[in-house]
């Protein structure tokens, strides 16, 4: 749930505030990868995926991989599409 929450707020801060707010990139960038890249880190992800492949689970690994990459590419679009909504 971390890093679908964090795909949606950075979707969502990097679409509005790219469209809404008046500032540099170098601002823009702040909030969604500044705050946002300390709530969810990408460095979690894998280990839990190395952890469960350790442990033998690799149908669970393999699910719990493609099924992140998959489901926060979706989050990201939802919050890019609520951004473009609220703009």
């Amino acid at each position: 749930m971390i890093n679908l929450t964090a795909c949606v707020i950075i979707g969502f801060a990097l679409t509005f505030l790219g469209k809404r707010a008046g500032m540099s990139s170098a601002w823009r960038y702040l909030v969604p990868v500044g705050f946002v890249g300390a709530y969810s880190t990408f460095s979690t992800y894998e280990w839990e995926t190395l952890s469960l492949l350790q442990t033998g689970g690799f149908p669970t690994a393999a699910l719990y991989a493609f099924g992140s990459l998959i489901l926060g590419l979706a989050a990201v679009w939802c919050g890019m599409l609520a951004a473009e909504f609220l703009s």
